[in-house]
């Protein structure tokens, strides 16, 4: 199958819809089948090609950062108060850390950032050095990807913007697409179609063939 081509059909359908006044969202919904969600435990960060937004993004370090807004050891005691907590978490996409600071984040803050997939994992966001290059490059890399989490037989995420390229759109759906099917246990077979969609329109149909 094309899935390339079948993309540039369905972006072409959704671009003649109506303009809304704002720039849109971008989602992909994968529908699974045969998929027992209980047994197979999927959650990964599929990367993309091209951001979709800047994420906002704050860290757990031992010294302030000018490259990062930075919670200190010594200020972690003020988040028992759960509404400071609250404000913390709603204001940032994503923590970073430094890695020696992990067993203290976790004890403080893990409770209420492991929920809400925001806390910071090997895969994604521990800083074993803490300088100017290694905060730059785990920023972009965070910046340059989604999570998935399936947590029931249909996934759905945002994978671009109406004012993005449609190559560019149709690179960050392969690039989620790919990386979901590597990870499903019984590949193309889990998958029953493909829809895509923006923010207010109806979505596009993709067959699996």
């Amino acid at each position: 199958m094309d899935l390339k081509t079948d993309l540039k059909k369905a972006l072409a359908e959704l671009r003649k819809e109506k303009q809304r006044k704002f720039d849109q969202t971008v989602d992909l919904i994968i529908n699974l089948q045969k998929f027992d969600v209980k047994k197979s435990n999927i959650n990964l960060f599929a990367s993309v090609p091209h951001k979709i937004k800047d994420k906002k993004i704050g860290g757990f370090l031992e010294a302030k950062n000018k490259n990062v807004p930075a919670i200190t050891p010594e200020e972690f005691k003020k988040y028992s108060d759960k509404k400071l907590l609250k404000k913390l978490i709603s204001k940032y996409d994503y923590f970073i850390a430094q890695a020696s600071l992990m067993p203290k984040v976790a004890a403080t803050f893990g409770r209420v950032l492991g929920p809400t997939g925001k806390m910071p994992s090997p895969q994604m966001g521990i800083l074993m050095n803490v300088d100017d290059k290694a905060i730059a490059e785990l920023k972009t890399k965070i910046n340059n990807s989604v999570k998935l989490k399936v947590k029931e037989a249909c996934v759905k995420l945002a994978i671009g913007k109406q004012s993005m390229k449609d190559e560019d759109i149709i690179e960050n759906a392969l690039g989620v697409y790919n990386a979901l099917l590597k990870s499903l246990p019984r590949n193309l077979e889990n998958i029953r179609n493909i829809e895509i969609k923006f923010t207010m329109s109806k979505p596009q149909k993709i067959k699996i063939r």
